[in-house]
């Protein structure tokens, strides 16, 4: 491709050699002019091959250009059509999650055969203030405030509707797999009025955990299948942080239910997780440096 400027040294050398040829029919021509002549015809062609590379050299990266701007094109459709996948691969995933969210909510888990766990949920639902029930664990537990007055162990005529209706859910033949551990616990009072019956929180705890095994044998559950113990002030539900020791969460009594195991063994086993927070173990007897609640 021949620019202006091309053109025009192309036009000079034409009009040289015809000014030469012109001068050869008028006289002879003098060696320099002659020179001169050549020399500006062969810098044209110098010039014209040189603008040919250039046109070559500059097609050539035109064409170079083309062909990786249709690799980037190519390139581009590519990722374009892999992000498209990845969004609807993560929107199908947020779908599946939000599905196994749900069910996860809607499941219920519990230790229990799903309708013992039914049946004692619907229990703690009936008896909202007096019983909590933790699937998990499969454990009731009832809070002594409403299930025996201030240092006793007799248990209250409400306390006993609802043993009653437990004792009715243990008739059911599925429950009949499970033992009992009725294990009862206080906070860290020391004893009152009742000291002569029950030397120690220990002790108030036991017989509390014997008195509510004795409701349910009376409304016809198994004796041999319930266990007893008493914690007294050592595994708290809460910390025992109060200086007069009085801590509510801490007075109730827990029953869990376990499978029945053919050795005897009422499945204390499966009491081991107690809660995280409690005392040392105790060390011998003393009189706790706390006031004395004489109601107790």
């Amino acid at each position: 491709m021949f620019t202006p400027r091309h053109r025009s040294l192309v036009a000079r050398v034409l009009l040289l050699s015809g000014l030469v040829s012109a001068s050869g029919m008028i006289g002879c021509v003098g060696q320099e002019d002659y020179d001169n002549v050549h020399g500006l015809a062969d810098s044209a062609v110098n010039r014209r091959n040189q603008a040919v590379r250039e046109r070559d050299e500059a097609m050539a990266r035109l064409r170079a250009l083309e062909a990786q701007s249709l690799r980037d094109q190519q390139a581009l459709a590519e990722l374009q059509r892999q992000n498209a996948d990845l969004l609807r691969a993560l929107n199908d995933a947020g779908i599946t999650l939000a599905g196994l969210q749900a069910d996860l909510s809607n499941l219920k888990l519990s230790a229990l055969d799903p309708q013992t766990d039914r049946l004692l949920r619907e229990l703690a639902d009936a008896y909202p203030d007096l019983i909590s029930y933790d699937p998990a664990k499969g454990m009731l537990r009832f809070n002594s405030d409403l299930t025996f007055n201030s240092g006793d162990d007799t248990v209250r005529p409400e306390a006993r509707q609802s043993l009653a209706a437990l004792a009715r859910v243990l008739e059911n033949p599925v429950a009949q797999a499970y033992d009992l551990i009725i294990v009862g616990h206080t906070d860290a009072q020391p004893i009152g009025r009742s000291i002569n019956r029950f030397p120690t929180n220990v002790h108030l705890s036991a017989f509390r955990a014997i008195a509510v095994r004795r409701a349910l044998a009376d409304q016809g559950a198994e004796p041999g299948k319930m266990q007893i113990a008493g914690w007294g002030e050592f595994r708290p539900a809460v910390p025992n942080n109060m200086p007069s020791g009085n801590t509510p969460q801490n007075r109730r009594v827990e029953i869990y239910l376990t499978r029945h195991r053919a050795d005897g063994d009422a499945g204390a086993a499966a009491y081991s997780g107690t809660p995280a927070t409690r005392d040392a173990a105790p060390s011998p007897r003393t009189t706790p440096n706390r006031p004395v609640d004489l109601v107790k």
